[in-house]
């Protein structure tokens, strides 16, 4: 387990889990994951009003608890690296301000080039 800012983590490539939380999240927000989504919340309804034993009700109920968590952990983990590639694009408008103003170098500048980028690297 890490504390560093998915963004951060594993240097200039991204990880598994990345590539993997960002296809999750292209998939989550489709139409057929709606409908697959409510037919789950349907199967809900229908395992309440057939009557069945609590272990199958319990078993249901866990069973939407998982999807829930899962998504929940893929679509913040996704939620994070946007808000992290914003923040940095910010910083980076920012300091080519300042820069400007103040007449200074360029690198500031060029580091915003580099912000600007940033989507397509990834």
């Amino acid at each position: 387990m890490t504390t560093q800012h998915p963004a951060e983590r594993g240097g200039a490539g991204r990880d598994w889990f990345a590539a993997f939380s960002e296809r999750a999240s292209n998939v989550t927000s489709s139409p057929a994951f709606y409908v697959l989504c409510v037919f789950l919340v349907l199967g809900m309804v229908a395992v309440h009003l057939v009557h069945l034993s609590v272990p199958w009700l319990i078993f249901a109920g866990d069973v939407m608890t998982a999807v829930n968590l899962l998504l929940l952990t893929l679509l913040k983990n996704t939620e994070r690296r946007d808000i992290h590639a914003v923040q940095r694009k910010l910083d980076a408008i920012a300091a080519a301000l300042l820069e400007q103003r103040e007449g200074t170098s360029h690198t500031a500048a060029d580091e915003l080039r580099r912000a600007i980028r940033m989507e397509e690297e990834q």
